[in-house]
């Protein structure tokens, strides 16, 4: 039973990332628009790669030059007319700065008769940068390390990098000037805030010097007098020359999920796609569920799915391996021992979760067992931050390799 329930679990995941491949998605907004004669491609993040071959499938006639900045591993070879990066995620690195400055130089140039269709997808933030004065690689490498560790939400986060960045919120657009820019989207940011995706390169940036102060102090962040000097600058609020569209979401892919859930025989039920919280919380909260499925049969009874869609966060005091996604997976199993028939499984919809290669957890009932014959306390691994090494012992890792989208994540909770 066990064996036949992860496997619908692995069967339903797939068809959420499926459906926010990214071809589709650009092909078919791209089919809906007239191109100019002279387009200069510009994309950034994750799916940066396939987000651009399939725009030189639709728009390749008229695509004159571009640079696509994506995660080392992430693209599939050349594109022709296209100049290719791989650079650093989640930290930031000279090929971020490389990537970036290559594409401030193909727009500076333009005029207000050339648009820049501008590609983006998650893992913008950390993948496409230029330091203003005075600011090292060094420097915007610790701030992000901080900033990963502390717990911080991606709107938090990504409020920070803005500020850092001459690119982010909204500069980049800015920087291209007078040329239009057509941005499309495959939003990884809880409620597809446009101003957060990818720290908002080519959108008005909605946060504040205010808002920046708070998240200095909330989460104790230690920085430097030029970097205090940097925060305390406003990005801009308003572009007149962006146009913008989310072509995918988490939503898309939970609500695929949910469908392909009702095709394997389950009753779904889409809990949120807006999960925001720690993992380990959210992984005992989803393991309540399932024992109040099981023996209440509420919030609906089995055989059903539970579904989420969002981003948890996790605060990192261990010295272990791991991801968020990992995180919340042992933390349901430790809470799921010796519950029979239930499987849950969390993973990142880009096929990475945290610095690992993994893209999340798959647990049930008798992973806790497993973890205690191999000699792991679960507890331990827990408090450490080390679910990868756990759930790799228990043969529990969930590893597709890079699937080209990026969408937040999506958590399955199913129950025979």
């Amino acid at each position: 039973m066990i064996a036949a329930l992860r496997e619908d679990a692995r069967f339903i995941l797939d068809r959420a990332v499926e459906a926010v491949s990214p071809e589709p998605a650009v092909r078919n907004f791209l089919r809906s628009v007239t191109p100019p004669p002279r387009v200069t491609l510009v994309a950034i993040g994750k799916a940066a790669w396939r987000m651009a071959q399939a725009a030189l499938a639709e728009w390749g006639d008229v695509i004159a030059q571009g640079v696509v900045v994506t995660k080392y591993g992430h693209s599939q070879g050349e594109l022709p007319g296209l100049e290719v990066y791989e650079a650093g995620h989640p930290l930031p690195d000279a090929n971020s700065l490389r990537g970036a400055q290559r594409a401030l130089e193909l727009v500076d140039p333009l005029g207000a008769e050339d648009l820049v269709l501008f590609l983006v997808s998650g893992g913008g933030s950390a993948l496409f940068e230029a330091l203003p004065e005075g600011v090292t690689l060094d420097d915007l490498q610790a701030i992000n390390e901080q900033l990963l560790r502390s717990g911080a939400n991606i709107v938090e986060i990504n409020a920070i990098r803005k500020r850092l960045s001459l690119v982010k919120g909204g500069r980049f657009a800015r920087r291209a000037a007078p040329a239009r820019v057509l941005t499309l989207a495959l939003s990884d940011v809880l409620g597809d805030r446009l101003d957060t995706i990818a720290s908002g390169p080519a959108y008005p940036d909605a946060t504040t010097v205010e808002t920046v102060r708070a998240i200095v102090d909330k989460y104790r962040l230690a920085l430097s007098p030029k970097l205090r000097q940097l925060l305390e600058q406003e990005t801009p609020k308003a572009l007149d020359n962006v146009e913008t569209h989310i072509i995918g979401s988490v939503r898309v892919a939970v609500e695929a999920a949910a469908q392909a859930a009702q095709e394997r025989g389950y009753r779904p039920l889409i809990l949120t796609t807006t999960l925001d919280c720690e993992a380990r919380e959210a992984g005992r909260f989803l393991a309540a569920i399932a024992r109040s499925v099981r023996s209440e049969q509420k919030p609906l009874a089995p055989p059903c799915a539970v579904l989420c869609g969002g981003e948890t966060v996790v605060t990192v005091v261990g010295a272990g391996r791991g991801g968020r996604n990992q995180e919340l997976a042992l933390s349901a199993a430790i809470a799921l021992a010796g519950l029979p028939d239930v499987v849950l499984a969390s993973v990142g919809t880009d096929g990475t979760d945290g610095p690992t290669d993994a893209a999340g957890g798959i647990v049930d009932g008798e992973t806790a067992a497993r973890l205690a014959a191999q000699g792991v306390d679960a507890q331990r691994a827990l408090a450490d931050n080390d679910a990868y090494t756990a759930l790799r012992a228990s043969g529990d890792l969930l590893i597709t390799g890079p699937t080209g989208t990026n969408v937040n994540d999506v958590t399955l909770l199913l129950v025979k």
